[in-house]
């Protein structure tokens, strides 16, 4: 009889719980941990794609700082969901005038996906950061560092996390299939490290829809279950583009939406990352660049709601023309 994953979420159930248990961001932990050790630190700024381990550094920050005391002394709030002026005057402020509990000389709150406040916010934030300096220490987690104003920034001691790489991913998820007794193959190892792209977080809620019903993964059962393009599939795409047949290549991208359920953005993020590995002598460099180029004007397009299927088809068509301009 299969077994069934539990319910929890694996994510949750094996993020680490101290910054001794992390792995990756070699650049970063050890300066943390020296923060965590001392119990003197700045205030943060952690900037980086999605899925890199920016919250699970804040919680396993705050836990090796402050002890069974963590809960107390430790606040997280989401800025998409309380963007305004208001939260920063009402919760925050409250949140970082009181004083913190046990020996630690102040608390830390954590404000997740703080590129999303507004202009307003982040100015009266600026100024609880500078007022409460002494109280509290502000660690803030971003997508893109750009969106905050520089007084912000130069506050903070700013960390750049990168993507993960594919060692340390799969030692997460092997870490992870052995703690629920599940086996993975190897092709399904290496089919969700390209489905994830250095997203640890990805790569463990795939592992987890593709395990759970069955024992064993393999790369059928987590192709049937990845929302976005392998690069397998997108370097069939280009390279039907590339060889002349639009048709055939319209077609996997039509398939792409509708037999995978891929958005815009996760396919044209897949051209991004497969461009540099097509052969000069098939796409020339120059043409590569002008490429490039575009593909930022159709990524602004797409945040802008353009549809997805007509700006990917535009690109199909460049780099067919790209092609052609090369022969």
């Amino acid at each position: 009889m299969v077994e069934r994953a539990g319910s929890a979420v694996w994510v949750e159930k094996y993020r680490p719980t101290s910054l001794r248990e992390m792995t990756g961001q070699d650049a970063i932990v050890p300066l943390l941990r020296s923060y965590a050790e001392k119990r003197s630190m700045p205030h943060l700024l952690f900037a980086g794609p999605p899925g890199t381990g920016k919250t699970t550094a804040a919680l396993a920050l705050a836990r090796d700082l402050y002890g069974p005391e963590w809960r107390q002394n430790f606040l997280e709030l989401n800025a998409s969901d309380s963007r305004g002026i208001d939260t920063v005057r009402t919760t925050i402020k409250e949140y970082a005038r009181t004083s913190p509990l046990g020996d630690v000389g102040f608390k830390m709150l954590f404000l997740d996906e703080a590129d999303n406040l507004t202009s307003e916010a982040q100015a009266s934030l600026r100024r609880l950061m500078e007022r409460y300096s002494g109280s509290c220490r502000f660690v803030l987690s971003c997508n893109y560092s750009s969106r905050l104003i520089e007084p912000i920034q130069s506050r903070c001691a700013v960390f750049r996390f990168r993507a993960y790489t594919t060692d340390a991913v799969r030692a997460q998820l092997e870490r992870v299939a052995k703690g629920e007794s599940k086996k993975v193959t190897a092709e399904a190892m290496e089919t969700i490290l390209s489905a994830s792209g250095g997203d640890m977080r990805r790569a463990i809620n795939l592992l987890q829809l593709t395990a759970t019903r069955v024992d064993t993964v393999t790369a059928e059962t987590v192709k049937e279950y990845a929302t976005v393009p392998l690069r397998r599939e997108v370097e069939g795409m280009l390279g039907a583009a590339l060889s002349g047949t639009f048709r055939d290549a319209r077609d996997r991208l039509y398939a792409l939406f509708t037999e995978r359920g891929a958005s815009g953005e996760d396919i044209l993020k897949a051209i991004h990352g497969y461009l540099p590995d097509i052969p000069d002598t098939v796409l020339p460099a120059r043409e590569k660049i002008r490429l490039v180029e575009f593909l930022g004007e159709v990524d602004f397009r797409l945040a802008q709601g353009a549809s997805d299927r007509i700006q990917l088809e535009a690109v199909l068509a460049h780099v067919a023309a790209g092609r052609a301009a090369g022969k």
